[in-house]
């Protein structure tokens, strides 16, 4: 196997000059790096990236820390950090925390011990937690403490989706909010509540139930279940917003086992705007959030350490497919 000796050697040039090539050091002049490099491909010669790491104490990769790599919003969102890092040269080591603070501190403490470049988190909870560091750490989607955030409205977004629920006529509506010790689910379940509050009147009174789960697709189901099963039409909410896509496809599915058509007996929103919520039949109407935009401010704030993350959220949009309709008039 050729050594980056043998590269010099072919090249007329000193190790040095070739380890300046290899970190992409604009000192080096054009000709002396053309050289290198045909010898490089010439002997077929890859570089050692252990024992670079060793020498600049950093890789070439980000560390990207999500709660459940199975959730599909998490997979979008590793899918666009991965083509944002490599638009600057960098992989991405991902890992998962399952959900618990101790294997996300575990998974952290793991990267930062193999130098990577910086680490992009996905937190698991709201809970105050610093993590010792020489490289940057983002809060990607969830805040955690002090760390730079890049994240959507999620209160905004809300909004939206009630707002429409509401102009289709809908004011028998249930709300299944995500698990509220993240502030993610705080400020959806809020911001769904507070746009209620104002397009409910006296003479046009909306009637909202509010349930919390967890943002999976069995979570979906089972509080589908709680809001629709057992009760006559005249007690049923004629529409159900989910706080993620996974729950809004749950309530899909418990819809159809109860044998109730959406969006003609129920209408039914979710959250993200993941790739199954175009797939799935209804098609679901759901909030977008801007996965591409917040994995490209996630990457550019490991390359900028003095940023601060995003002052203000990303916007969201409502994406509106088939699973909703206006509500007959009675």
């Amino acid at each position: 196997m050729p050594t980056i000796k043998d590269v010099a050697q072919k090249a007329g040039v000193s190790v040095g000059t070739v380890s300046r090539v290899l970190a992409k050091n604009e000192t080096v002049k054009h000709p002396l790096k053309m050289r290198v490099l045909e010898a490089m491909k010439s002997l077929q010669y890859k570089p050692n990236l252990a024992a670079r790491a060793l020498r600049t104490n950093s890789i070439d990769v980000i560390g990207l820390v999500v709660p459940d790599i199975t959730n599909p919003f998490f997979a979008q969102l590793a899918k666009f950090v991965e083509m944002e890092a490599a638009k600057r040269n960098h992989s991405v080591m991902l890992a998962n925390s399952h959900g618990s603070p101790e294997d996300e501190k575990t998974q952290i403490t793991a990267l930062l011990n193999r130098a990577v470049r910086g680490v992009i988190l996905v937190a698991t909870s709201d809970a105050c937690r610093n993590y010792s560091a020489d490289v940057p750490i983002v809060a990607l989607d969830r805040m955690l403490g002090t760390y730079p955030l890049v994240t959507a409205d999620h209160y905004g977004g809300s909004r939206q989706i009630a707002e429409l629920l509401v102009k289709l006529g809908h004011r028998r509506i249930a709300y299944i909010a995500g698990p509220l010790s993240t502030k993610v689910a705080r400020d959806r379940k809020d911001g769904f509540l507070s746009m209620i509050a104002e397009l409910s009147r006296p003479e046009d009174p909306i009637d909202l139930s509010v349930h919390e789960g967890q943002f999976s697709f069995d979570s979906g189901e089972e509080m589908g279940r709680c809001v629709l099963a057992g009760k006559p039409q005249a007690a049923r909410p004629t529409a159900i917003a989910a706080a993620s896509d996974q729950q809004a496809i749950g309530i899909l599915r418990c819809a159809r086992d109860l044998k109730l058509n959406v969006p003609d007996d129920l209408s039914v929103a979710g959250f993200d705007d993941i790739t199954l919520a175009a797939l799935v039949i209804p098609s679901l109407t759901t909030v977008r959030q801007p996965i591409d935009a917040l994995a490209a401010s996630a990457v550019g704030l490991i390359f900028d350490r003095d940023g601060v993350g995003n002052p203000e959220p990303v916007a969201c949009s409502v994406i509106q497919r088939e699973s909703t309709k206006a509500i007959e008039p009675l």
